[in-house]
């Protein structure tokens, strides 16, 4: 154990790995702000596919040496767009189903012909944050700052968009261009996650914390609030147990991730259980003194 804390205390005073950090902050934010929004829209099934066209497009991006943050942002953002539209024809599942798959058998195929190092093109699917760059980190602060300025901007019809679209329509929100909107943010989101947690784990942190947060509290804006710390907690916890032992950092962003989720839901079961037996013990104190209070005058006449 005095092995771990001094390897870890030696690493975080290394140059990229503080780069790395940043870059976890960062990346907590974002997924943060955007995971409980996610799960309000029920949109976990398309986070997956995003993710995968994200790995399309960093994989092509590799093979043809090209920016690797660039290549994942473009393919994630084509991918959220096509869903968004196929979505509003009622077909979201079989789409989301046919997008995922497809972009799964073009990042297979890049990755097969990239010539280089194998480690770099595994980094895509498993992660590999201390191999963060510094434009990468100033791609992923613009993003971050893009992403939470507009879901501020939009909050409120973005909220009535997602809790009740029908009524959102009939009030004049565009219902439409909000969900296709909201869908080029989440492949943003997707694209940056993917290049740090990795395209097979995205949804550690784009869609457990958000879970995690609505278990505790129903109020939208706790629960951002509530799926911002889960998701910064994951991510930097996650880096820091990440460095001695020298394994991908996404095992342990799941993990953290997976343990606040259950502690959440055993929270909401007793809140919920409390919460039945106060309703429950109330229904009775009522129905006990309407049986035992006495009649006005009034109503004994009116019963004779």
């Amino acid at each position: 154990m005095q092995k771990f804390i001094e390897d870890t205390q030696y690493l975080l005073s290394v140059d990229f790995v503080q780069v790395s950090l940043v870059a976890t902050v960062l990346l907590g934010i974002l997924s943060g702000v955007m995971s409980s929004v996610i799960v309000l829209r029920q949109m976990s099934f398309s986070v997956h596919a995003t993710s995968e066209l994200a790995l399309m497009g960093a994989a092509a991006a590799l093979l043809f040496g090209l920016n690797i943050g660039l290549g994942a942002v473009a393919g994630a953002v084509v991918a959220a767009i096509v869903l968004a539209l196929l979505g509003m024809k009622g077909q979201q599942d079989s789409a989301v189903g046919v997008v995922m798959s497809f972009g799964m058998g073009l990042s297979v195929l890049f990755l097969h012909l990239y010539p280089g190092n194998s480690s770099t093109a595994m980094s895509l699917l498993m992660g590999q944050i201390v191999g963060v760059s510094r434009d990468s980190l100033n791609l992923l602060a613009v993003t971050t700052v893009f992403v939470v300025a507009a879901v501020i901007i939009f909050w409120r019809p973005l909220l009535f968009a997602s809790a009740d679209p029908v009524m959102a329509r009939a009030a004049g929100v565009p219902v439409g261009a909000i969900t296709v909107f909201f869908a080029v943010l989440v492949g943003l989101a997707s694209a940056q996650s993917v290049q740090i947690v990795g395209a097979l784990l995205v949804m550690a942190l784009l869609i457990t914390p958000g879970a995690a947060a609505v278990q505790i509290t129903s109020s939208p804006v706790r629960a951002v609030l509530w799926s911002t710390l889960f998701a910064f907690v994951s991510s930097v916890g996650g880096l820091i147990l990440s460095l001695a032992p020298g394994v991908p950092v996404s095992v342990f962003v799941a993990t953290i991730s997976f343990v606040i989720y259950l502690v959440c839901r055993i929270i909401g079961s007793v809140r919920k259980r409390g919460a039945s037996r106060d309703e429950a013990a109330y229904t009775k104190r009522v129905h006990t003194h309407d049986e035992g209070r006495h009649p006005h005058p009034g109503e004994e006449r009116k019963v004779r």
